[in-house]
């Protein structure tokens, strides 16, 4: 979450927009669900098509300060009327100026341009004052891809402060907790083909455990580009006849022996008609989807899920590589009773996870944090040592402590001495800690 608290209006406002973003560095997409609807649509560049793909790119007019994106760009570009402008998200994760024309542009300021450009494909569907809330999704979240979406959402102007963010595995999560029942009856396979090779991700559920943990497998393969199949009909045949062996050793590879309810085929590369063996292999015993938009669309419901929680979402948690896999708390007294005070919760993204709280330490100059995994390792305990703080009677010292995550596995925590009223002034001292999880 990027902007404080989600906005609890936008739950009631019926005719506001779940608006899901795939971000990426080639091709971007934009789906969107209606409050009361229970399936999104997604944005086409062609009316009653599937042509889904925006290209992510810009191009700016010569000599005047005029911008084209996806298409449009690339047309302009081809008939030399500006400088044309590509991979935007590396452009901005590297954060170097641009330069065009002579003249510097920051990286950020154009990505940001290009979602606010994109965006406008929806006013085909409604205004974008309907946006109630928007969840961008990329292949990855790290922390400098965070930091940029995070500049670039403030750039939108858009009028909502619900803007979120996760990766493609957490939108494939969404896309399956809002499927029928029986397609996560065991588990369930990604397969994308684009342009930089093969990914997969393979979705597994505990249900021994409650709430259930959900678990996501990633793997990367080398394969043959789309742009790389050769035109001539013969030395195509011969490309495909390897392709589909190849193919055919990878789905061996994650499937193997695991029961697998049903795979999806996502990307442009399998639109061709290359599967055979592969294809055949696949659909025995288990259901296969080909298409183009789950990301965007598990966004759409991952939006939804986070301001209009679903009775399967609050009995599922999701422990992804951008979640925190553990709660932290401390024992505490309260009431003259031991009791457990949590302040961070294992399934939450990361780099939403902070907390600011105070509270009274009885004695000495310690406390102890309790970590709990949810991925059945032993909890263990950190200790934060305040060294230098003011010895006081017992239970006069108040500290004011925020928690929270700096990076996937690392937590940190700041404590301020708030003193005890007026019989014990605060001093100065902070402490700050870090610790792995």
């Amino acid at each position: 979450m990027l902007n404080g608290k989600l906005d609890i209006l936008d739950r009631l406002t019926g005719d506001r927009l779940f608006v899901g973003y795939d971000l990426g560095n080639r091709f971007s997409q934009i789906s969107y669900l209606g409050v009361a609807e229970d399936t999104p649509q997604t944005v086409s560049m062609v009316a009653g098509t599937e042509n889904f793909n925006i290209p992510t790119v810009l191009c700016k007019r010569k000599e005047v300060n005029q911008w084209f994106f996806g298409k449009e760009a690339y047309r302009h570009a081809a008939e030399e009327d500006g400088a044309l402008v590509e991979n935007l998200v590396e452009l901005a994760k590297a954060g170097e100026p641009v330069m065009i024309e002579g003249e510097s542009f920051d990286p950020v300021a154009l990505l940001t341009l290009f979602i606010k450009r994109s965006l406008a494909l929806l006013s085909m569907v409604a205004s974008l004052d309907k946006i109630g809330a928007m969840m961008i999704t990329c292949e990855s979240l790290d922390a400098r891809m965070v930091e940029v979406l995070s500049q670039a959402a403030a750039g939108l102007g858009l009028k909502t402060r619900n803007i979120c963010l996760q990766g493609h595995v957490e939108s494939f999560y969404y896309y399956m907790l809002y499927q029928q029942q029986e397609l996560m009856a065991h588990q369930v396979v990604v397969f994308t083909y684009r342009e930089e090779g093969m990914n997969t991700y393979r979705m597994e559920c505990n249900k021994r455990t409650t709430p259930v943990v959900a678990f996501i497998e990633e793997e990367e393969f080398l394969f043959r580009s789309p742009s790389g199949i050769p035109k001539d009909e013969g030395l195509r045949s011969e490309a495909y006849r390897d392709m589909d062996a190849k193919f055919l050793q990878i789905c061996r590879e994650v499937v193997g022996n695991r029961l697998v309810s049903c795979a999806y085929l996502i990307g442009e590369g399998f639109r061709e008609q290359w599967m055979e063996e592969s294809l055949r292999y696949l659909c025995k015993n288990r259901r296969v989807f080909q298409g183009n938009n789950l990301f965007s669309k598990g966004a759409c419901y991952g939006m939804k899920e986070k301001l209009c929680p679903s009775e399967k979402g609050k009995n599922h948690v999701f422990l992804g590589n951008e979640k925190l896999k553990a709660n932290i708390g401390m024992k505490v007294l309260r009431r003259g009773m031991d009791s457990y005070y949590a302040l961070l919760d294992a399934g939450v993204n990361w780099f939403e996870a902070a907390r600011e709280c105070e509270f009274i330490l009885e004695s000495g100059n310690t406390f102890a944090l309790l970590v709990t995994p949810l991925t059945g390792r032993d909890s263990k305990t950190v200790e934060i040592l305040l060294d230098g703080l003011p010895e006081r009677p017992a239970g006069t010292t108040r500290l004011a402590v925020k928690i929270e995550m700096i990076g996937e596995t690392t937590v940190q925590i700041i404590v301020a001495d708030r003193g005890f009223g007026e019989l014990f002034p605060p001093s100065p001292r902070t402490w700050t800690e870090k610790f792995e999880v």
